[in-house]
Protein backbone atom coordinates (compact mmCIF):
# COMPACT_ATOMS: atom_id res chain seq x y z
CA UNK A 1 0.00 0.00 0.00
CA UNK A 2 1.21 3.58 -0.55
CA UNK A 3 3.04 5.21 2.33
CA UNK A 4 0.68 7.40 4.34
CA UNK A 5 1.36 11.11 3.85
CA UNK A 6 3.05 12.89 6.72
CA UNK A 7 0.63 14.87 8.86
CA UNK A 8 1.19 18.36 10.24
CA UNK A 9 0.32 19.94 13.58
CA UNK A 10 1.14 23.35 14.97
CA UNK A 11 1.84 24.58 18.47
CA UNK A 12 -1.07 26.78 19.50
CA UNK A 13 0.41 30.07 20.78
CA UNK A 14 -1.99 30.27 23.73
CA UNK A 15 1.00 31.24 25.90
CA UNK A 16 2.54 34.71 25.70
CA UNK A 17 6.05 35.14 24.35
CA UNK A 18 5.64 33.16 21.14
CA UNK A 19 7.53 29.95 20.38
CA UNK A 20 11.03 31.33 20.87
CA UNK A 21 12.37 32.91 24.04
CA UNK A 22 13.82 35.88 22.22
CA UNK A 23 13.33 39.62 22.01
CA UNK A 24 13.10 39.43 18.23
CA UNK A 25 9.79 40.67 16.83
CA UNK A 26 7.19 37.92 16.80
CA UNK A 27 3.94 38.84 15.08
CA UNK A 28 2.10 36.27 17.14
CA UNK A 29 -0.46 36.78 19.89
CA UNK A 30 -1.61 34.53 22.75
CA UNK A 31 -5.19 35.85 22.70
CA UNK A 32 -8.28 34.07 21.44
CA UNK A 33 -9.15 36.30 18.47
CA UNK A 34 -5.70 35.81 16.94
CA UNK A 35 -5.80 32.08 17.62
CA UNK A 36 -9.29 31.62 16.22
CA UNK A 37 -8.17 33.16 12.92
CA UNK A 38 -4.99 31.08 13.01
CA UNK A 39 -6.91 27.82 13.50
CA UNK A 40 -9.05 28.47 10.43
CA UNK A 41 -5.99 29.51 8.44
CA UNK A 42 -4.12 26.37 9.53
CA UNK A 43 -6.85 23.90 8.62
CA UNK A 44 -7.05 25.55 5.19
CA UNK A 45 -3.27 25.23 4.71
CA UNK A 46 -2.72 21.55 5.31
CA UNK A 47 -2.67 21.27 9.11
CA UNK A 48 -4.65 18.37 10.53
CA UNK A 49 -3.82 18.93 14.22
CA UNK A 50 -3.15 21.75 16.68
CA UNK A 51 -1.61 21.32 20.15
CA UNK A 52 -2.72 23.65 22.94
CA UNK A 53 0.17 23.90 25.37
CA UNK A 54 -0.26 24.49 29.07
CA UNK A 55 1.48 26.30 31.87
CA UNK A 56 -0.32 26.98 35.11
CA UNK A 57 2.07 29.54 36.58
CA UNK A 58 3.57 32.66 35.00
CA UNK A 59 7.24 32.03 34.26
CA UNK A 60 10.23 32.18 31.89
CA UNK A 61 8.95 34.72 29.39
CA UNK A 62 5.48 33.12 29.38
CA UNK A 63 3.75 35.49 31.73
CA UNK A 64 0.23 34.95 30.39
CA UNK A 65 -1.42 31.67 29.47
CA UNK A 66 -4.84 30.42 28.50
CA UNK A 67 -5.75 27.02 29.97
CA UNK A 68 -5.41 24.24 27.42
CA UNK A 69 -8.65 22.23 27.60
CA UNK A 70 -11.01 25.20 27.49
CA UNK A 71 -8.94 26.89 24.79
CA UNK A 72 -8.91 23.69 22.75
CA UNK A 73 -12.69 23.44 22.87
CA UNK A 74 -13.00 27.05 21.73
CA UNK A 75 -10.76 26.33 18.74
CA UNK A 76 -12.69 23.16 17.93
CA UNK A 77 -15.93 25.11 17.81
CA UNK A 78 -14.33 27.72 15.54
CA UNK A 79 -13.17 25.15 12.96
CA UNK A 80 -14.59 22.35 10.84
CA UNK A 81 -11.82 19.78 10.35
CA UNK A 82 -8.94 20.64 12.69
CA UNK A 83 -8.24 18.17 15.49
CA UNK A 84 -7.13 19.94 18.66
CA UNK A 85 -4.92 18.25 21.25
CA UNK A 86 -5.14 19.56 24.82
CA UNK A 87 -2.08 19.15 27.03
CA UNK A 88 -2.84 17.93 30.57
CA UNK A 89 -0.76 16.98 33.62
CA UNK A 90 -1.50 13.89 35.71
CA UNK A 91 -1.21 14.95 39.31
CA UNK A 92 -3.21 18.09 38.54
CA UNK A 93 -6.05 16.20 36.82
CA UNK A 94 -7.98 13.09 37.78
CA UNK A 95 -8.49 10.83 34.74
CA UNK A 96 -12.21 10.51 35.43
CA UNK A 97 -12.70 14.27 35.40
CA UNK A 98 -10.69 14.65 32.19
CA UNK A 99 -12.59 11.75 30.62
CA UNK A 100 -15.87 13.58 31.27
CA UNK A 101 -14.58 16.85 29.78
CA UNK A 102 -13.10 14.99 26.81
CA UNK A 103 -16.31 13.13 26.05
CA UNK A 104 -18.28 16.38 25.97
CA UNK A 105 -15.65 18.14 23.84
CA UNK A 106 -15.62 15.17 21.47
CA UNK A 107 -19.38 15.31 20.97
CA UNK A 108 -19.41 19.06 20.50
CA UNK A 109 -16.63 18.84 17.89
CA UNK A 110 -17.93 15.69 16.16
CA UNK A 111 -14.90 13.60 17.09
CA UNK A 112 -11.98 16.03 16.85
CA UNK A 113 -10.80 16.24 20.47
CA UNK A 114 -7.48 14.70 21.54
CA UNK A 115 -5.28 14.83 24.63
CA UNK A 116 -1.53 15.07 25.25
CA UNK A 117 -0.47 13.58 28.59
CA UNK A 118 2.48 15.58 29.96
CA UNK A 119 4.36 13.85 32.76
CA UNK A 120 5.75 17.13 34.05
CA UNK A 121 9.01 19.03 33.96
CA UNK A 122 8.12 22.16 35.93
CA UNK A 123 8.63 21.32 39.59
CA UNK A 124 7.89 24.91 40.62
CA UNK A 125 4.28 24.64 39.43
CA UNK A 126 3.60 21.55 41.51
CA UNK A 127 5.24 22.91 44.65
CA UNK A 128 3.51 26.30 44.26
CA UNK A 129 0.19 24.46 44.14
CA UNK A 130 1.09 22.30 47.13
CA UNK A 131 1.14 19.11 45.07
CA UNK A 132 3.80 16.42 45.52
CA UNK A 133 6.63 16.32 42.98
CA UNK A 134 7.38 12.70 42.18
CA UNK A 135 10.73 11.27 41.10
CA UNK A 136 11.18 11.14 37.29
CA UNK A 137 10.28 7.52 36.58
CA UNK A 138 7.43 7.64 39.09
CA UNK A 139 5.90 10.52 37.12
CA UNK A 140 5.87 8.31 34.03
CA UNK A 141 4.46 5.40 35.99
CA UNK A 142 1.65 7.69 37.13
CA UNK A 143 1.08 8.88 33.55
CA UNK A 144 0.86 5.31 32.29
CA UNK A 145 -1.76 4.54 34.92
CA UNK A 146 -3.57 7.78 34.01
CA UNK A 147 -3.77 6.73 30.35
CA UNK A 148 -4.91 3.22 31.29
CA UNK A 149 -7.70 4.71 33.41
CA UNK A 150 -8.67 7.20 30.72
CA UNK A 151 -8.94 4.55 28.03
CA UNK A 152 -10.97 2.23 30.25
CA UNK A 153 -13.42 4.98 31.16
CA UNK A 154 -13.81 5.95 27.50
CA UNK A 155 -14.38 2.40 26.23
CA UNK A 156 -15.84 0.31 29.08
CA UNK A 157 -18.88 0.35 31.29
CA UNK A 158 -18.27 -0.45 34.96
CA UNK A 159 -14.58 0.44 34.64
CA UNK A 160 -12.29 -0.95 37.31
CA UNK A 161 -8.70 -0.10 38.19
CA UNK A 162 -6.76 -0.83 41.35
CA UNK A 163 -3.66 1.24 40.78
CA UNK A 164 -1.00 2.88 42.88
CA UNK A 165 -2.13 6.35 41.84
CA UNK A 166 -5.73 5.98 40.63
CA UNK A 167 -8.61 3.73 41.58
CA UNK A 168 -11.82 3.12 39.64
CA UNK A 169 -14.68 1.22 41.20
CA UNK A 170 -17.61 0.33 38.96
CA UNK A 171 -17.31 3.66 37.12
CA UNK A 172 -19.44 4.25 34.03
CA UNK A 173 -19.26 7.34 31.85
CA UNK A 174 -22.18 8.32 29.60
CA UNK A 175 -22.13 9.59 26.98
CA UNK A 176 -18.85 8.13 25.95
CA UNK A 177 -16.75 9.87 23.29
CA UNK A 178 -17.51 9.08 19.68
CA UNK A 179 -16.34 5.73 18.36
CA UNK A 180 -15.50 6.07 14.66
CA UNK A 181 -13.74 4.03 11.99
CA UNK A 182 -10.77 6.35 12.41
CA UNK A 183 -10.44 5.98 16.19
CA UNK A 184 -12.32 4.23 19.02
CA UNK A 185 -11.89 7.18 21.41
CA UNK A 186 -10.04 10.53 21.43
CA UNK A 187 -6.42 10.00 20.44
CA UNK A 188 -3.96 9.90 23.32
CA UNK A 189 -0.61 11.58 22.77
CA UNK A 190 2.33 11.71 25.14
CA UNK A 191 5.71 13.42 25.20
CA UNK A 192 9.10 12.67 26.71
CA UNK A 193 12.53 11.59 25.51
CA UNK A 194 13.64 9.36 28.38
CA UNK A 195 13.78 5.58 28.44
CA UNK A 196 10.76 5.58 30.78
CA UNK A 197 8.84 7.74 28.30
CA UNK A 198 9.71 5.53 25.34
CA UNK A 199 8.68 2.35 27.17
CA UNK A 200 5.45 3.91 28.36
CA UNK A 201 4.62 5.02 24.80
CA UNK A 202 5.13 1.50 23.50
CA UNK A 203 2.82 0.08 26.14
CA UNK A 204 -0.12 2.50 26.22
CA UNK A 205 -0.05 5.57 23.96
CA UNK A 206 -1.53 6.20 20.51
CA UNK A 207 1.11 8.82 19.64
CA UNK A 208 4.60 9.60 20.89
CA UNK A 209 5.89 13.18 20.68
CA UNK A 210 9.63 13.76 20.59
CA UNK A 211 11.54 16.98 21.19
CA UNK A 212 13.47 18.23 18.18
CA UNK A 213 15.96 15.65 16.87
CA UNK A 214 18.23 15.04 13.91
CA UNK A 215 17.97 11.86 11.80
CA UNK A 216 20.07 9.74 14.17
CA UNK A 217 18.10 10.86 17.21
CA UNK A 218 14.79 10.09 15.53
CA UNK A 219 15.98 6.66 14.41
CA UNK A 220 17.07 5.77 17.95
CA UNK A 221 13.77 6.82 19.48
CA UNK A 222 11.55 5.13 16.90
CA UNK A 223 13.52 1.92 17.30
CA UNK A 224 13.15 2.01 21.10
CA UNK A 225 9.42 2.79 21.04
CA UNK A 226 8.68 0.06 18.50
CA UNK A 227 10.69 -2.44 20.53
CA UNK A 228 8.73 -1.54 23.68
CA UNK A 229 5.45 -2.05 21.82
CA UNK A 230 6.57 -5.38 20.37
CA UNK A 231 7.49 -6.66 23.83
CA UNK A 232 3.85 -6.38 24.92
CA UNK A 233 2.41 -7.54 21.59
CA UNK A 234 1.04 -4.12 20.71
CA UNK A 235 1.02 -2.05 17.53
CA UNK A 236 3.58 0.72 17.96
CA UNK A 237 2.29 4.24 18.49
CA UNK A 238 2.63 6.78 15.74
CA UNK A 239 5.59 9.13 15.97
CA UNK A 240 5.43 12.93 16.14
CA UNK A 241 8.50 15.17 15.93
CA UNK A 242 8.83 18.76 17.12
CA UNK A 243 10.36 21.29 14.75
CA UNK A 244 10.65 25.06 14.41
CA UNK A 245 10.20 25.93 10.76
CA UNK A 246 11.90 28.90 9.12
CA UNK A 247 11.08 28.86 5.40
CA UNK A 248 12.33 31.78 3.30
CA UNK A 249 12.86 32.39 -0.40
CA UNK A 250 16.62 31.91 0.06
CA UNK A 251 18.64 29.82 2.49
CA UNK A 252 20.62 32.90 3.48
CA UNK A 253 17.44 34.66 4.61
CA UNK A 254 16.40 31.65 6.69
CA UNK A 255 19.82 31.32 8.33
CA UNK A 256 19.93 35.05 9.05
CA UNK A 257 16.55 34.78 10.79
CA UNK A 258 17.83 31.94 12.98
CA UNK A 259 20.96 33.91 13.87
CA UNK A 260 18.86 36.93 14.81
CA UNK A 261 16.55 34.83 17.00
CA UNK A 262 19.50 33.47 18.95
CA UNK A 263 21.38 36.79 19.05
CA UNK A 264 18.32 38.47 20.58
CA UNK A 265 17.58 35.65 23.02
CA UNK A 266 16.19 36.63 26.40
CA UNK A 267 19.15 35.30 28.37
CA UNK A 268 17.51 35.52 31.77
CA UNK A 269 14.39 33.67 30.63
CA UNK A 270 16.33 31.02 28.68
CA UNK A 271 18.68 30.35 31.59
CA UNK A 272 15.78 30.18 34.04
CA UNK A 273 13.96 27.73 31.81
CA UNK A 274 17.14 25.72 31.32
CA UNK A 275 17.76 25.46 35.05
CA UNK A 276 14.19 24.24 35.56
CA UNK A 277 14.15 21.63 32.81
CA UNK A 278 17.63 20.18 32.76
CA UNK A 279 16.98 18.44 36.06
CA UNK A 280 14.32 16.45 34.18
CA UNK A 281 16.88 14.79 31.92
CA UNK A 282 19.63 14.60 34.51
CA UNK A 283 17.33 12.84 36.97
CA UNK A 284 17.07 9.78 34.74
CA UNK A 285 19.42 6.87 35.28
CA UNK A 286 20.74 6.75 31.71
CA UNK A 287 20.65 10.55 31.08
CA UNK A 288 18.30 10.21 28.11
CA UNK A 289 15.65 12.59 29.42
CA UNK A 290 14.34 15.71 27.76
CA UNK A 291 16.70 18.71 27.57
CA UNK A 292 19.54 16.77 29.22
CA UNK A 293 22.03 17.71 26.47
CA UNK A 294 20.34 20.87 25.17
CA UNK A 295 22.61 23.83 24.45
CA UNK A 296 21.69 27.46 25.12
CA UNK A 297 20.78 27.85 21.42
CA UNK A 298 18.56 24.76 21.55
CA UNK A 299 16.68 26.12 24.57
CA UNK A 300 15.85 29.41 22.84
CA UNK A 301 13.19 27.25 21.13
CA UNK A 302 11.96 25.52 24.24
CA UNK A 303 11.38 22.08 22.75
CA UNK A 304 14.68 21.88 20.83
CA UNK A 305 12.89 22.76 17.60
CA UNK A 306 15.98 24.09 15.83
CA UNK A 307 17.58 20.64 16.05
CA UNK A 308 15.13 19.20 13.51
CA UNK A 309 16.72 21.43 10.87
CA UNK A 310 13.62 22.73 9.09
CA UNK A 311 15.43 25.91 8.09
CA UNK A 312 16.00 26.99 4.49
CA UNK A 313 14.14 27.27 1.21
CA UNK A 314 10.81 25.51 0.63
CA UNK A 315 12.65 22.93 -1.47
CA UNK A 316 15.24 22.20 1.23
CA UNK A 317 12.62 21.93 3.94
CA UNK A 318 10.34 19.68 1.87
CA UNK A 319 13.24 17.30 1.18
CA UNK A 320 14.11 17.14 4.87
CA UNK A 321 10.49 16.53 5.90
CA UNK A 322 10.21 13.61 3.48
CA UNK A 323 13.54 12.23 4.72
CA UNK A 324 12.05 12.17 8.22
CA UNK A 325 8.93 10.50 6.83
CA UNK A 326 11.09 7.76 5.34
CA UNK A 327 12.54 7.12 8.80
CA UNK A 328 9.04 6.63 10.23
CA UNK A 329 7.94 10.09 11.38
CA UNK A 330 4.15 10.29 11.01
CA UNK A 331 3.61 13.89 12.08
CA UNK A 332 5.58 17.14 12.31
CA UNK A 333 4.61 19.44 15.19
CA UNK A 334 5.65 22.88 14.01
CA UNK A 335 6.29 26.28 15.54
CA UNK A 336 6.77 29.54 13.65
CA UNK A 337 8.06 33.05 14.29
CA UNK A 338 5.15 34.93 12.66
CA UNK A 339 2.29 32.44 12.66
CA UNK A 340 -0.30 33.88 10.30
CA UNK A 341 2.13 34.77 7.53
CA UNK A 342 4.27 31.67 7.87
CA UNK A 343 1.42 29.15 8.13
CA UNK A 344 0.05 30.57 4.87
CA UNK A 345 3.53 30.46 3.28
CA UNK A 346 3.92 26.85 4.41
CA UNK A 347 0.61 25.84 2.81
CA UNK A 348 1.36 27.67 -0.42
CA UNK A 349 5.09 27.01 -0.91
CA UNK A 350 6.24 24.05 1.21
CA UNK A 351 3.34 21.58 1.46
CA UNK A 352 2.84 21.09 -2.31
CA UNK A 353 6.53 20.14 -2.62
CA UNK A 354 6.20 17.67 0.26
CA UNK A 355 3.27 15.97 -1.45
CA UNK A 356 5.13 15.83 -4.76
CA UNK A 357 8.11 14.13 -3.12
CA UNK A 358 5.89 11.73 -1.17
CA UNK A 359 4.24 10.65 -4.42
CA UNK A 360 7.66 9.38 -5.53
CA UNK A 361 8.14 7.15 -2.46
CA UNK A 362 7.91 3.35 -2.84
CA UNK A 363 4.45 1.87 -2.27
CA UNK A 364 5.04 0.66 1.28
CA UNK A 365 5.19 2.08 4.73
CA UNK A 366 8.63 3.48 5.62
CA UNK A 367 10.67 1.44 8.08
CA UNK A 368 13.29 3.25 10.16
CA UNK A 369 16.89 2.15 10.01
CA UNK A 370 18.04 0.15 12.99
CA UNK A 371 20.72 1.56 15.27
Amino acid sequence: MPAAPVKFAYWVPNVSGGLVTSKIEQRTDWGYDYNRELAVLAENNGFEYALSQVRYMASYGAEYQHESTSFSLALLLATERLKVIAAVHPGLWHPGVLAKLGATADHLSKGRFAVNVVSGWFKGEFTALGEPWLEHDERYRRSEEFITALRRIWTEDHAELAGDFYRLRDFSLKPKPLNTEERPHPEIFQGGNSTAARQMAGRVSDWYFSNGKDFNGVTEQITDVRKAAAEVGRTAPKFGLNGFLIARDTEAEARDTLREIVAKADHEAVEGFGAAVKQAGQSTGDKKGMWQDSSFEDLVQYNDGFRTGLIGTPEQIAERIVAYRKLGVDLLLLGFLHYHEEVEYFGRRVLPLVRELEAQLPDHEPVPAQV
